[in-house]
């Protein structure tokens, strides 16, 4: 079938009726083509990953194994140790369980610019937000610093972080690290089939901003358990009802960055160490979590 276009010429009065030349009328929009269902740009289609039982037993393993190397980096930290030191009892712990410190090397062969991160933890000191790179400067009385591990146990990942204070802190320093562990712990307690990402985040965003702190916007929880890093991105802040849908058997973290400060960061030379842009100070907890079929269950813990 011939379409009205192919039978009247551009000057011929439009076939509408409307009294104007068909090329001022109806030919521009005869002339747009709408492409049929089957050929419209389909949606990005999620791409979270929803763990199978086998999956999700060994992510467990994984977590079980960084929440020992936490316990072990908990009961040796103190003052005169360096971020190297932790960074060396991981690495060698690791490697004697079996698995591989998954920050070593990350980044290597994806196209970045910055070089691939060179140690086995992130260790975030003071002012460091996160991605800190271990270093030979010794813990000072009145240090709070963030130790990050992320194992690699037979290909699956158990990721989690602690904050420890060295010594003596002011009470607002103090508060600051205790609150961001409410954070974590409310985040948490959202965490339940068809609850959303953004009543993590609503949780999170109310509870440190009614004690005067900010929520880190650049840096999210994320997917993890069959890769280092996958979908969903978890946001510390949001609108409750917002975001993706939680699912049974979905394996992500939460950890919340909160400044003591303004929540803005900048990212040094070095292509890894964000810092906050006033210089207060931050802090972070962080889980690894499985949405079970009523609720959440902490596998770093």
């Amino acid at each position: 079938m011939k379409t009205a276009a192919s039978t009247l010429s551009r000057n011929a009065p439009c076939w509408c009726g409307s009294g104007k030349k068909y090329k001022k009328c109806h030919l521009g929009k005869e002339q747009k083509q709408v492409l049929p269902p089957e050929k419209k740009p389909k949606p990005k289609e999620r791409n979270v990953i929803i763990k199978t039982e086998e999956q999700i037993e060994g992510i467990r393993k994984s977590s079980q194994l960084t929440k020992e190397l936490l316990d072990m980096v908990e009961e040796r930290i103190t003052e005169g140790v360096t971020t190297n030191e932790i960074d060396e009892w991981v690495h060698q712990e690791t490697l004697a369980n079996g698995a591989i410190p998954a920050p070593l090397n990350y980044g290597h062969g994806q196209g970045r610019r910055r070089m691939p991160f060179p140690k086995s933890i992130c260790s975030s000191l003071n002012n460091v937000i996160c991605h800190g790179i271990p270093n030979n400067q010794a813990l000072q009385n009145g240090d709070i610093v963030n130790v990050d591990v992320t194992c690699n146990l037979n290909g699956f990942f158990g990721d989690a972080s602690r904050m420890f204070i060295i010594g003596d802190v002011p009470e607002k320093t103090r508060e600051l690290v205790e609150v961001t562990r409410e954070c974590l712990e409310l985040g948490i307690a959202q965490v339940r089939p068809l609850n959303t990402l953004g009543d993590i985040g609503h949780a999170i965003q109310q509870h440190a901003e009614k004690h005067g702190f900010s929520v880190v916007r650049d840096f999210a929880g994320h997917g993890v358990g069959v890769h280092f890093h996958e979908a969903p991105q978890v946001l510390h802040y949001g609108q409750p009802g917002k975001g993706e849908v939680l699912r049974k058997n979905m394996v992500f973290t939460i950890e919340p960055m909160i400044n003591m400060g303004r929540y803005e960061c900048k990212v040094l030379g070095d292509g890894w160490t964000a810092v906050t842009v006033d210089g207060e100070l931050s802090a972070q907890w962080e889980h690894t979590l499985l949405v079970t079929e009523s609720g959440v269950e902490v596998l770093t813990a």
